[in-house]
């Protein structure tokens, strides 16, 4: 591509993780995987998938010859011999098979003496399967026949549980994606040619052979060669740079259009994108830390149940009555574990998923859901975010006696036969003026300094400082006043130039998108602070801060610096939402409190992130704003219905109000615990009316 005197932008390497721990072969690919922290550590998706269907086909048969359940729909489930153990017999599988994620994770959670979710699961569904053994055998004259309750409560549990998953992002998923940005191997340059070898093997020093189109193998110094390099995994910028000799080049990047010979500088732990992929390690650990919701609560239910068991064993005992004590208690135990608290917070997270999704946005993490509603401040990456990530023509200044639309007519023509994005953005501006059109021929590209061609007979070029410079060219005073001003504010420059004379000039700026303003306000109005950072200079973010009314900008950071500055921003004691779309960004996505990736930028910065925006409207992150406040509330409504009916019916399995004749039965706690999951059930579909749509952002 042609080059209209773009600077250079040089990446430093940053220490990090060796190759082979990015190598293909080494990363864990399924796609189902998720931290190694928490309730669901070693269990996947597809895991609670597989044992949910099951548990439902095995607990057809056990609900349908419970006695309990035909008395409680009176029917008469059929005699036949060996019907009484079918039950009992296709119960114990549920309880081993499907129940097994429970017991392990119960057990998990008393060694580490954190008792939650899995533990009070793992509870309930012990003492319904010995109560029903017992019952089953005819021990005691007991009738506790809870095998129905015990299919239900893990069928329901294991649904609970793939729902939550499914809505969980992949923690390993941005450190495949990084790994996937290097090519496996390498064109080593020997004497006589080339060798090919894995990029393991390369060494510093070593000089090695890109061709065009292919990603470099490690960072390194070009030692031939000029190339326009996509530099957008680093960066986040959409356009391409110019890279010669003497210039360094990043791993992962993309030699466009020629060959390239670089000297490896650096290798495995020493490469920048290993840097990037540690960063996104840490601080993807540090974030996958809270407890959820659900857990607190399934915490405090726990300790409400085990004490409310002992108490009612004690009490019913010192009444004289064992049978009844035993009865109480197996019963205080099973109901303590509702059918709602599994249900309460996976199902508002996947109907706001899919509302989000509805709304453009991909909620790929469930704490990130949870945490927007908590944002003090949103940082935008301005490249490509809050702006367009390309150049627009801004400002046109032609000589006296020449009209602007005139001189626009002569650049755009020299430039019609160029690809480059600023070429496109002069013939753009000069199509939607209604400028003439003009023909050009002898069009000549000038590496590095613009481009040149014959309009109407005349010599006319288009370029930057540069190709001043090399024609020895001053600008005319009315030009020079107007380039001024351009480049205080950070603008490009390019001068057009007709016979060796300096006709005009005009300006060209990233965009900011019309969306941008609204998105600003909104979220100012919400009582949301906005932050921008780029490697802009100062001037050039100064300008787009200005322009949205922006309250803090961090300018001139490097790339491996972004997530220092979440770091500083989290250090003021702010809750940061970080929205971006490059690599360059992954770190500072995965250490924010919520991590928002612009859908077109790259793999990386998605799969570091807990959110994804399908499309570039930066409104959309009130859409988030907005689902996360909802959301919340109809967490706690669910939670607070599924916890307010173990508080009020724990005690009356308990026996508290048995002296007034008062006594929920085992099968009347089952039934209202059944009730209990229709209603936080209902509540989660009101969701369903929340109109997410970032064109309405307000």
């Amino acid at each position: 591509m042609e080059e209209h005197n773009h600077g250079h932008v040089r990446q430093d390497s940053v220490p990090g993780m060796d190759h082979a721990a990015m190598g293909h072969g080494e990363m864990d690919h399924d796609d189902h995987a998720v931290h190694t922290q928490g309730q669901h550590a070693g269990h996947s998706t597809a895991m609670f998938k597989n044992r949910f269907w099951l548990t439902l086909a095995l607990s057809v048969p056990v609900v349908y010859f419970s006695p309990m359940v035909g008395h409680l729909l009176g029917y008469v489930p059929p005699q036949f011999p060996g019907a009484p153990w079918i039950a009992p017999i296709l119960g114990t599988v549920i309880f081993f098979y499907g129940g097994q994620p429970f017991l392990r994770g119960g057990w998990q959670e008393i060694k580490a003496r954190q008792p939650g979710m899995m533990l009070l699961i793992s509870m309930a569904i012990t003492v319904a399967f010995i109560a029903s053994w017992v019952t089953s055998l005819g021990l005691g004259g007991f009738d506790l026949d809870f095998w129905w309750e015990l299919a239900l409560l893990v069928a329901i549990m294991l649904l609970g549980h793939w729902i939550e998953m499914r809505a969980l992002g992949s923690a390993r998923g941005a450190l495949d994606a990084l790994a996937a940005l290097l090519p496996d191997e390498a064109e080593r340059v020997i004497d006589g040619g080339t060798e090919t070898i894995s990029i393991t093997e390369l060494v510093a020093g070593d000089v090695v052979l890109v061709r065009s189109g292919a990603r470099m193998p490690a960072d390194g110094v070009i030692t031939e060669g000029f190339a326009e390099v996509d530099e957008s995994m680093i960066t986040g910028e959409s356009k391409t740079v110019p890279r010669t000799v003497g210039d360094p080049v990043v791993a992962g990047t993309v030699a466009t259009d020629s060959s390239l010979r670089l000297k490896v500088s650096a290798v495995g732990d020493d490469t920048a994108l290993a840097g990037i992929q540690r960063l996104v390690a840490e601080a993807q650990s540090s974030t996958s830390r809270a407890q959820a919701l659900a857990d607190r609560a399934a915490a405090f239910l726990f300790y409400f149940a085990a004490g409310a068991g002992v108490i009612t064993f004690i009490v019913w005992s010192l009444l004289g009555s064992i049978p009844d004590a035993v009865t109480r208690t197996v019963t205080v135990l099973v109901i303590a574990c509702p059918h709602a608290l599994g249900l309460a917070i996976p199902l508002v997270i996947a109907i706001s998923t899919e509302r989000a999704a509805r709304a453009g946005v991909l909620i790929k993490n469930r704490m990130a859901l949870e945490r927007m509603r908590t944002i003090d401040v949103v940082l935008f990456d301005k490249t490509g975010t809050l702006t367009k990530g390309e150049p627009a023509l801004t400002d046109v200044e032609a000589i006296d006696g020449l009209l602007t639309d005139d001189l626009l007519a002569l650049a755009a023509a020299v430039e019609s036969d160029s690809e480059h994005p600023v070429a496109r953005a002069i013939v753009n501006a000069a199509q939607l003026t209604g400028a003439p059109v003009l023909t050009a021929t002898d069009f000549r590209s000038m590496t590095g300094r613009g481009v040149q061609a014959t309009v109407g007979g005349s010599a006319l070029a288009v370029g930057g400082p540069a190709l001043l410079a090399e024609l020895n060219l001053t600008e005319p005073e009315r030009i020079a006043m107007a380039t001024r001003g351009w480049k205080e504010r950070g603008a490009s420059v390019l001068h057009v130039i007709r016979d060796g004379a300096v006709i005009g000039a005009v300006a060209l700026e990233d965009e900011v998108r019309d969306e941008s303003r609204q998105a600003v306000q909104a979220l100012q109005d919400r009582g949301i602070k906005v932050a921008m950072i780029t490697g802009d200079a100062r001037q050039v973010a100064q300008a787009v801060a200005t322009e949205l009314h922006i309250d803090e900008v961090f300018a001139e950071v490097l790339p491996q610096d972004k997530d220092q500055k979440v770091a500083e921003l989290q250090g003021r004691g702010l809750k940061v939402a970080m929205v971006g779309d490059g690599v360059n960004d992954a770190p500072a996505l995965a250490r924010a409190e919520v991590g928002i990736a612009i859908g077109a930028g790259t793999d990386v910065a998605m799969e570091s992130a807990g959110v994804v925006l399908a499309g570039n409207d930066p409104r959309a992150v009130l859409s988030m704003v907005d689902l996360s406040h909802a959301s919340y509330r109809k967490m706690w409504q669910n939670l607070v219905w599924a916890t307010g009916y173990n508080i009020i019916s724990v005690p009356l399995a308990a026996g508290v109000f048995a002296f007034a004749g008062i006594v929920l039965s085992p099968a009347a706690g089952a039934v209202l615990m059944s009730l209990s999951t229709i209603v936080v059930a209902l509540n989660a579909q009101l969701l369903r009316r929340l109109r997410l749509n970032p064109a309405d952002a307000r």
